[in-house]
């Protein structure tokens, strides 16, 4: 069986990739079976900050690596919070201090100007230095709600209102959330272009 390490610590992730793997006798490994640590994020877009990781744990592991790099964007804050969704509040950020940070800037903006995309950048490459990574992003429409709603997901998951559903993010059951997300459709557009690069192929090479 072929393996590659997944750049990140996230066990729900590890579980969507093997998953998405299983059916191609693909292992797929966490970053700290290799001993990887974090990496810094310098990179000024999702997609940037995805090939930092997938390559720092490749050169670390010796194996081909896949990762991702994901966060919200909002309209009225010109992008923000986007690659610092995860740390928007500061240090020690937590999920509920990010929520209530993002819901203190857009006090006062009316519902309609709430528009805002959840952002998915997914990259993989065969070796450290692989000149011709597979990279593809995707996006998730919605709109911030003025009050959390929902106790499912994570991150902005509760403020994320999915209009055709009628239910914010956090209140889709899983299924759901799984066929509309941001990293789902990435997965489906990764899945489409490693099948057509990668597949029956000596990735590893």
């Amino acid at each position: 069986m072929k393996s590659i390490v997944l750049a990140s610590g996230n066990t729900g992730k590890l579980r969507e990739f093997s998953q998405l793997f299983g059916t191609w006798e693909i292992e797929v490994l966490p970053q700290s079976a290799f001993g990887v640590p974090a990496v810094q994020e310098t990179g000024l877009s999702f997609i940037e900050n995805a090939l930092i990781k997938a390559r720092h744990a490749s050169r670390i592991s010796g194996l081909p690596a896949l990762a991702d790099d994901s966060g919200l964007a909002v309209d009225a804050l010109g992008g923000a919070p986007g690659i610092y969704s995860a740390r928007y509040s500061g240090e020690g950020a937590t999920d509920a201090r990010n929520n209530c940070k993002l819901l203190e800037a857009l006090r006062g903006v009316e519902e309609h100007l709430r528009g805002a995309s959840f952002h998915c950048a997914l990259a993989f490459v065969r070796r450290f230095d692989d000149p011709v990574p597979l990279v593809c992003c995707a996006q998730w429409r919605g709109r911030i709600l003025d009050a959390p709603a929902g106790k499912h997901g994570f991150g902005y998951d509760p403020l994320f209102y999915v209009a055709a559903e009628g239910l914010t993010s956090a209140q889709l059951p899983q299924e759901v959330k799984n066929r509309l997300s941001h990293r789902a459709q990435a997965l489906a557009k990764f899945e489409v272009i490693w099948r057509q690069a990668m597949l029956g192929a000596n990735f590893a090479g």
